[in-house]
């Protein structure tokens, strides 16, 4: 078995967030309001730190989703008796940390304090979340330790109160999105990365990202409550929370040193530069250039899939703040030479691009797939129940994932479709056949949702960084099973999390072992 040892920043701002009083939620079921229109001050309804939040001003629809219900378990023809939201919250030991923030915020006078304010919380609340995730002190609240959905509704919550801060004078929506935005980095995980110098270690860099698809699925008759698919996590998010600031042993005695952060579910953060704005200052020359980086995401089924080829092209689905840049028209799929928002593009600070071809259609995993299938990774990893992997030695299958489908050009709308399905044996009896030359790219092996948009913005990342590192994408099966509707959580639920986080972080050290 791969071998670990943790790492944790520790945080006594993250204890002390983590130790306030809980916050109380409202008492009656309501409707969440709709994207873009007023809500509730999410930080503390009602309580003394609202005195400086205008309720007033509009939520975000990731934010908005904070005043949901469910249907009670026991009783789906009434609401649940809390808001799903502080359900989770509170369930992760996090109830305070909001109502700590907006009391910090509301003795906060200038954009400047509050912007290190904004800073400082979301650290303590990515360092609180992986301490928890690892086990490092007494875990809060009755969700188990791996749950990784009290750090996305805590952030979320968080960036609401931050949203509606109203300081003296008031703020532009520029200033108001900066100071969003920096909170929200910091509680990804993505300004603590701190990876050594030295040739002898070993240095990774891993993603994860946010739950998704939260909207639908089975509703009860409860008035003013939400489908059940808001309970969904995310298996790779469980795995950043796992993996960050662990080290590994390699085969040949050097010690790796993993650092992880989550991703969002929707487009336009990828449009200004989170990815590259993480992963690339570690991609250019110095003493920790990145050794290895790879993306993970969640997918379907039992088993893991290598993703071999990335897409340029994005946008069909909608994230989770409800937009999508390249819907289809009538069922039918806009051209990219159309509508250029059907194409990844990429910020000027990380090279831009002007043009169809500029950057490029494809983009090409580097993943050392061969030693990834051997390694077995899932052959201690219990099986969780239901799996429908067919071999039952282990918990997951992995897959070299080599299927896409491209447009023979760029202006043509027939869509050709290669290497589908792949193949569950290495290697394959006959190898895939790689995207035509002059091809406009529709989907990689992974779909044009945005973990392949990770995946080709990672992968670029290295490409003109000129690095030989392994870089690819992980998909993960599907983690999202249930014993019964409304539920926020259960053993089954739990076991496919436990299984897939583990055999992921094999799958992760089975790729330092690799590295030269």
């Amino acid at each position: 078995m791969p071998r670990r040892r943790t790492r944790v920043r520790a945080s006594a701002a993250a204890l002390a967030l983590c130790a306030t009083t809980a916050l109380a939620g409202p008492a009656v079921a309501q409707e969440g309001p709709a994207a873009g229109q007023p809500g509730p001050a999410a930080a503390q309804p009602g309580g003394p730190a609202a005195r400086c939040l205008d309720p007033d001003i509009p939520l975000s629809a990731e934010e908005s989703r904070l005043t949901a219900y469910l249907p009670d378990a026991a009783d789906p023809t009434v609401a649940a008796g809390a808001t799903y939201a502080r359900t989770i919250i509170e369930g992760g030991g996090f109830g305070g940390y909001t109502a700590a923030l907006a009391e910090a915020l509301c003795r906060t006078r200038t954009l400047d304090a509050a912007t290190r304010l904004a800073q400082r919380s979301g650290q303590a609340l990515w360092d609180a979340a992986v301490r928890r995730a690892q086990g490092h002190g007494a875990v809060r609240g009755e969700l188990p330790a791996s749950d990784d959905r009290p750090l996305y509704w805590t952030r979320v919550e968080g960036m609401a109160a931050l949203r509606q801060w109203d300081p003296r004078g008031g703020l532009t929506d520029e200033e108001r999105a900066g100071l969003v935005e920096t909170y929200e980095k910091a509680a990804r995980g993505m300004d603590d990365i701190d990876l050594p110098r030295g040739r002898d270690a070993v240095r990774v860099l891993v993603s994860g990202f946010d739950v998704y698809t939260l909207d639908g699925g089975t509703t009860g008759s409860a008035p003013g409550t939400v489908g059940n698919n808001i309970r969904h996590g995310n298996p790779s998010g469980a795995t950043a929370l796992a993996l960050d600031g662990t080290t590994y042993r390699t085969d040949d005695g050097r010690t790796a040193h993993i650092e992880a952060y989550t991703l969002p579910v929707s487009y336009p953060e990828f449009e200004r530069g989170y990815l590259e704005d993480t992963v690339g200052p570690f991609m250019e020359p110095g003493p920790r250039q990145v050794d290895a980086s790879l993306t993970v995401s969640q997918a379907g089924g039992a088993q893991f899939n290598l993703e071999q080829w990335n897409s340029r092209y994005h946008g069909v689905s909608l994230g989770n703040d409800r937009t999508a840049p390249c819907p289809t028209v009538g069922g039918v799929p806009q051209l990219a030479v159309d509508n250029p928002g059907c194409n990844i593009q990429v910020v000027d600070r990380w090279g831009g691009g002007d043009g169809l071809t500029d950057p490029p259609q494809w983009t090409t995993a580097t993943l050392p797939v061969a030693e990834m299938i051997a390694a077995d990774t899932g052959a201690d990893v219990p099986r969780p129940p239901g799996d429908t992997w067919p071999d039952e030695s282990e918990a997951f299958g992995v897959v070299w994932h080599t299927n896409y489908t491209q447009f023979p050009d760029c202006a043509s709308p027939v869509r050709e479709t290669f290497n589908n399905p792949p193949p569950v044996t290495y290697p394959p009896t006959t190898p895939p056949v790689p995207p035509a030359e002059g091809s406009c790219s529709y989907s990689g092996g992974g779909g044009n949702y945005l973990s392949n948009e990770s995946a080709y913005r990672n992968t670029l990342l290295r490409d003109r960084a000129g690095l030989d590192i392994p870089a690819g994408h992980i998909h993960t099966p599907d983690m999202q099973h249930f014993e019964t509707d409304f539920a926020v959580s259960d053993p089954t639920f739990d076991a496919w999390r436990t299984a897939i986080v583990a055999q992921g972080a094999n799958l992760v050290h089975a790729v330092t072992d690799t590295v030269d």
